[in-house]
């Protein structure tokens, strides 16, 4: 199939976009690496009226310590950030996210913020952002604001970014000491997760201070897991019981049921997931002072 007509503009720079944001609303679509956006035209299950295709701004790329986090531009590709020694001395969670992300070819194209910004249920970047808590940077003629990555999805495919909003930045801020790590199943390398898990643990001593648990491919949105972390917070590591964490993380799921899997495929998958993943980050040796 092709795309619907649509009218087709690549503006030089950011200001640029945001006018053309502000001029067409909901009737204009951001078009970052397209790994998504553009199969959704061909099938017609996207109808934009303005097409704006954000490749030619520069400023939206790059990756940078700022502060005590790491901040990487909304058009940095996946590939750039899984190439990068920031990237892999700050956080190498991400790069084994990222390494999870469809295949090369993807990733030299996709793009971090594209990713985040469409919020596919059972994509890697769109949990980790939850897990992790990001800070994601919404920029419109009217200005820029902050918004917590555990307020931006509202629902399936939907966010809390505005029609003449633009994600411009992602900064993690994770603790020194966290322990973080993902874990799915797919049906072969390179697919979306049947079932899927991010953990972030704060670990103090022999317990756990804070949990962030994010599913993937679990539900109609990246979900996280309030039930288990609550459970977690506190926790003393060498009495914990993790199928009793696991049912307790399932319970704050809504997996659906398709040609890929059963819900109980994915229950249990998430089952194996859940006590795999935590298993190994607590099993982990913290750094030495």
């Amino acid at each position: 199939m092709k795309p619907p007509p649509f009218d087709y503009f690549a503006p030089e720079t950011l200001e640029e976009a945001l006018s053309l944001l502000a001029e067409y609303g909901d009737e204009a679509q951001p078009l970052a690496g397209g790994q998504s956006l553009v199969p959704m035209l061909a099938l017609r299950m996207s109808r934009p009226a303005v097409l704006i295709d954000l490749r030619h701004l520069n400023e939206l790329r790059g990756i940078a310590m700022d502060g005590t986090g790491l901040r990487l531009g909304a058009m940095t590709t996946q590939a750039e950030a899984l190439a990068s020694q920031q990237v892999a001395q700050a956080l190498p969670g991400l790069c084994d996210a990222l390494h999870l992300v469809g295949h090369f070819q993807t990733r030299n194209r996709g793009t971090i913020g594209g990713s985040i910004s469409l919020g596919e249920p059972a994509a890697e970047n769109p949990a980790f952002a939850l897990a992790l808590e990001a800070d994601l940077e919404l920029c419109s003629v009217r200005g820029t604001r902050i918004i917590n990555a555990t307020q931006f999805y509202t629902g399936p495919y939907s966010t809390a970014r505005a029609d003449d909003e633009l994600l411009t930045a992602i900064r993690y801020c994770p603790a020194n000491w966290a322990r973080i790590g993902i874990e799915e199943i797919a049906q072969r390398q390179g697919d979306f997760a049947l079932s899927g898990l991010v953990a972030n643990l704060e670990i103090d001593g022999h317990r756990i201070a804070k949990a962030s648990l994010a599913w993937l491919g679990m539900g109609s949105t990246p979900l996280r897991a309030p039930s288990a972390e609550a459970a977690l917070c506190g926790a003393d590591i060498a009495t914990l019981d993790l199928e009793e964490v696991a049912e307790l993380a399932l319970g704050d799921t809504d997996p659906l049921e398709d040609s890929h899997a059963s819900i109980a495929y994915r229950c249990q998958a998430g089952r194996t997931i859940l006590t795999r993943l935590l298993g190994r980050l607590l099993a982990e040796r913290s750094p030495v002072a």
